[in-house]
């Protein structure tokens, strides 16, 4: 017997975190389960990853098949691996993570009844970590499956943490925005209002923007100058 033998072979999935910001709330797309283990409960799009697949090819189908987006751009959060989080089997999971403008969500969200875009309410600031609780239409709480409140904890609390020092909001807002609609972002990502002053002077000192020298259009008040997310050089 191989050493290889001696050890029982647990199964993997992964399960996407695809967020977004809706009505300056963060929100998170969901699917209701329509089999046992918890069915009728709500979990993030996941699947089992087949023989001949890598981890990313299994997120990328699982991105195709169950949350019927293409194209997103998806990284690795984390595995979450505790012994009973399945009660099928020994099942480790690998979590993936992405942000996206909620236009992108409109085509799944079409004649498909089992995903909703679900807000989430979190009670603690910065990033203390804790529960986090998802929100259907009528502001109710949904029934999560096995331990996706945990990914959905850590994966606010990852997005808070590179939120001050990465372009990582900017994967929320259109490629042409105002320095409203940028704060909307921060603030629904934090949970909590900013200084507008300090705020737009510490986004222009950065250097992360640029002026597109055009105005918002539709407006009933004085225009908004908008940007863009400053090509990196090289």
């Amino acid at each position: 017997m191989s050493e290889l033998d001696r050890y029982p072979k647990p199964a993997v999935t992964v399960d996407l975190v695809l967020m977004s910001v809706q009505d300056a709330r963060l929100t998170v797309l969901l699917q209701r389960r329509a089999t046992e283990p918890f069915a009728g409960r709500w979990a993030l799009p996941g699947g089992f990853v087949r023989v001949e697949e890598s981890l990313d090819a299994a997120a990328e189908r699982v991105l195709a098949e169950k949350a019927r987006m293409q194209g997103a751009w998806i990284e690795q959060l984390y595995s979450f691996g505790a012994p009973h989080r399945d009660p099928r089997d020994r099942v480790i999971t690998v979590a993936y993570f992405a942000l996206l403008p909620r236009a992108r969500f409109e085509a799944a969200l079409t004649d498909a009844g089992d995903l909703t875009l679900a807000t989430l309410e979190v009670s603690w600031e910065g990033e203390t970590g804790g529960p986090v609780a998802a929100l259907g239409p009528d502001g109710a709480a949904l029934p999560l499956a096995f331990d996706h409140g945990d990914i959905l904890s850590l994966a606010v609390k990852r997005l808070r943490g590179k939120l001050d020092y990465t372009e990582i909001g900017f994967a929320l807002l259109p490629d042409r925005f105002t320095l409203r609609e940028l704060q909307d972002v921060h603030e629904a990502i934090l949970g909590r209002p900013l200084n507008k002053p300090a705020f737009r002077r510490r986004m222009l000192e950065r250097g992360w923007l640029e002026s597109t020298g055009e105005r918002e259009t539709g407006t009933g008040f004085r225009p908004a100058e908008l940007y863009r997310l400053k090509p990196r050089k090289g």
